[in-house]
């Protein structure tokens, strides 16, 4: 296979791979260009490899620049902005994990909180009341188990490049 097919092929999948994630087609499309570009591309670049348009281009690079996994890169002389993608895989994992978190997790859990303790209505039996409890208590102890899981990961990798950042800065670097 040829690098511009494998690169086609990438950049289809990585946008299926996002749709499934909840993120748009053609946002995760302009990522993965990002992504397998050795340079930082302008918005005209974006918009001739994925047939899109301006528009679309610019909605979609501000939002991958505020997931934090994209950034702007300026040039002097030069009036275009040009974007590159954050390229350590890992970091990338883990900012979508924050993002994610922030976005989804943090929100319900916060209903979730709020609606825990409900008393019956007129219009509702004891049972029914006791149902929607415990589905709530279930509901929000395992979005608990999913916050702190992500809050580990997101720690651990925080921990990690902390350690090894203090490691480098040692005199002899070990």
């Amino acid at each position: 296979m040829q690098l511009d097919e494998a690169k086609s092929k990438f950049i289809e999948g990585w946008g299926t791979l996002g749709s499934a994630w909840g993120v748009s087609r053609t946002m995760a499309q302009v990522h993965a260009l990002l992504l397998v570009s050795p340079g930082a591309l302008s918005t005209e670049d974006i918009m001739e490899q994925l047939q899109i348009s301006r528009g679309n281009a610019n909605m979609n690079v501000r939002a991958l620049i505020d997931w934090g996994i994209v950034r702007k890169e300026l040039r002097p002389g030069e009036r275009r902005e040009f974007f590159s993608a954050e390229k350590d895989i890992h970091k990338v994992a883990t900012l979508i994990l924050k993002e994610r978190r922030r976005r989804e997790l943090e929100p319900i859990m916060r209903v979730l909180s709020e609606i825990k303790q409900v008393e019956p209505s007129p219009t509702t039996t004891p049972e029914e009341t006791e149902a929607f409890t415990r589905m709530i208590g279930s509901i929000h102890s395992f979005a608990e188990f999913a916050d702190g899981a992500a809050s580990t990961l997101i720690k651990a990798d925080e921990n990690w490049f902390l350690s090894t950042f203090m490691k480098l800065m040692r005199p002899g670097g070990q």
